[in-house]
């Protein structure tokens, strides 16, 4: 789903950025330039990274990473 329609940004990649290191919106802006333009993305977005860095999201990621 795009969470950030001026610069065309998913929630997938705001996963892949949290995962990647991620961890606050300010970062999250430089790397993807959400919240940058007119604003509207930066609360889904804020949600979304929060969800991505919980102990809880991580462990599944990592289960569902490993072969079966």
């Amino acid at each position: 789903m795009y969470v950030c329609l001026c610069y065309g940004v998913t929630d997938r990649e705001i996963r892949e950025a949290a995962e990647s290191g991620v961890s606050s919106m300010r970062q999250l802006g430089k790397e993807l330039g959400v919240g940058r333009q007119c604003g509207r993305c930066a609360c889904s977005a804020r949600e979304i990274l929060k969800e991505s860095r919980s102990p809880d999201y991580m462990a599944l990621a990592n289960m569902l990473a490993q072969p079966a």
